[in-house]
């Protein structure tokens, strides 16, 4: 359970710096920062995968290029499902995909606990 926390914390400082690095992502208060994450946590979850399989020809014919159009999309998905986050359209979902999975692996990577054997 620490871990998940300590995870959405970390994911939610990615979409934190995301937003202000790039100009069209809008965010009004922390709640709906909170709940941003949380949103692009579980569509990544449960949603991508499915859409992943259903887009499996594409996705093979790009050599696997497609799954950054769909990480854009579920990142725009996510924007219109929390009232408070707002994205200036998909070309800047699409990069602010690719810098919150960027962000969001160095910081996980960074505060990855130490497993002892």
């Amino acid at each position: 359970m620490t871990r998940l926390l300590l995870k959405w914390v970390l994911n939610s400082f990615a979409l934190f710096f995301v937003m202000k690095l790039i100009p069209g992502i809008q965010i009004d208060r922390l709640r709906d920062l909170l709940i941003g994450t949380l949103v692009i946590g579980l569509l990544n979850t449960f949603i991508r995968p499915i859409v992943i399989l259903l887009t499996l020809p594409v996705n093979v014919v790009t050599l696997g290029l497609f799954t950054l159009v769909i990480n854009g999309l579920m990142f725009y998905l996510a924007a219109h499902m929390v009232e408070g986050f707002r994205v200036a359209g998909f070309g800047t979902a699409f990069v602010a995909a690719l810098l919150f999975s960027l962000i969001s692996f160095v910081l996980n990577m960074l505060f990855q606990p130490i497993s002892r054997n």
